[in-house]
């Protein structure tokens, strides 16, 4: 009986060591493979993460919503008017068709979204007296037609192109520096010397301490103005060029002055610094004072705009002046934005022509009426 009892109690042993073995075998085989999984998932999960975007998305640079085009596309900005010359707002994109020499193409990008500014204020040095009192009047006004994402730059020109202080985006110190300009004059009887200075000057700085140098200002030879208008839009231009590398901005010049220009004084002709603006996206915007109030269809401010595709306005008074700031800057930010892939044109010439049309009858197109291969930015 107990020998029966001892074989009993070893084969109990036996079997109970055994199952305990095989048990710590498979915890031991399970704790691998949960390790296995935990190791494998994370690596198998970065991949997957990374393929979510395609190449062309992960190179794309993050951009405001306004603004998301590709590289490679055509960016159209284009100002729509009514009769009244009022902005119209609520256009669509089926509202609109695009041409590029004459070829219609597909839009592929439509935004009417504001979109922030890169501005050159670009003022005449050579004015009348009392045009140039009208305009120094109206400067501190420009500071209210801009948001606090905008940015100006603030020049002036004669013969030569006086560069001011840099892009500033904080308004009171623009104010500041547009009450500090000071601008040359000529004397209103008509263009017989070298122009007056508005406010004394000692070794060509203020005398009041409150104004920075004051550059001589254009020469006035046998009757002909000295002034170099091609040559200011053009270093504007340069100014501008690179300021917007990401494309989320509109880069447009705002020119004040009586379009007076002798093309004997300029280094760059008119075509030349019109592919300029092309080349870099650039429109001119023109307020017109003095003799372009009356000289309107022949001076380059409305030639500038025109093939720019900005727009110009004209005014004798510093209170239309003041309004006119406003309007340009709230035409410009808020332009509509077409983009298109260009297909179906001769991709081997240098400059294409662009055409945008409006299915409502009735409305007044601005825009720019093409740019040059392979800088269509």
């Amino acid at each position: 009986m107990c020998a029966i009892e001892s074989d009993r109690a070893d084969n109990f042993n036996w079997k109970f060591d055994l199952r305990t073995m095989k048990s710590l075998r498979e915890t031991v085989v399970l704790l691998g493979l949960a390790t296995l999984v935990l190791v494998s998932v994370p690596l198998l999960a970065r991949p997957h993460r990374q393929s979510s975007a395609s190449p062309a998305q992960a190179q794309t640079p993050q951009q405001q919503p306004g603004v998301r085009v590709q590289v490679n596309q055509v960016v159209v900005p284009v100002t729509v008017k009514d009769g009244s010359g009022r902005l119209v707002v609520d256009l669509n994109r089926a509202d609109f068709r695009i041409f590029e020499d004459k070829v219609e193409q597909k839009i592929v990008f439509f935004s009417a979204d504001p979109v922030p500014l890169s501005l050159v204020l670009l003022i005449d040095n050579d004015l009348k007296r009392n045009d140039a009192r009208q305009v120094s009047a109206s400067l501190v006004a420009f500071v209210a037609g801009l948001s606090t994402s905008d940015e100006a730059f603030v020049c002036r020109f004669d013969q030569f192109f006086h560069q001011g202080k840099g892009f500033v985006s904080d308004q009171d110190k623009l104010l500041t520096e547009l009450k500090r300009t000071r601008l040359d004059e000529q004397p209103s009887a008509g263009p017989t010397g070298t122009a007056i200075a508005e406010s004394p000057t000692i070794n060509g700085h203020s005398a009041t301490g409150d104004a920075p140098k004051t550059p001589e200002s254009t020469i006035v030879i046998k009757g002909q103005s000295t002034k170099a208008l091609d040559d200011a839009v053009y270093n504007a231009a340069q100014l501008l060029k690179d300021r917007d590398p990401e494309r989320q901005r509109r880069k447009i010049i705002l020119l004040i002055s009586d379009g007076v220009n002798n093309p004997k004084f300029n280094t760059n002709k008119y075509e030349t610094v019109l592919k300029a603006l092309l080349r870099y996206d650039i429109a001119v915007y023109g307020v017109g004072v003095g003799s372009a109030f009356f000289d309107r269809r022949f001076e380059r401010l409305s030639k500038y705009a025109h093939d720019s595709g900005g727009d110009v306005y004209y005014g004798l008074k510093s209170e239309d002046m003041e309004e006119f700031y406003s309007r340009v800057t709230e035409e410009a930010r808020n332009q509509y934005t077409l983009a298109y892939n260009p297909a179906g044109t001769d991709r081997g010439a240098e400059y294409h022509s662009i055409e945008v049309r409006v299915k409502r009858p009735n409305l007044t197109i601005l825009t720019r009426e093409g740019y040059y291969a392979g800088l269509a930015r």
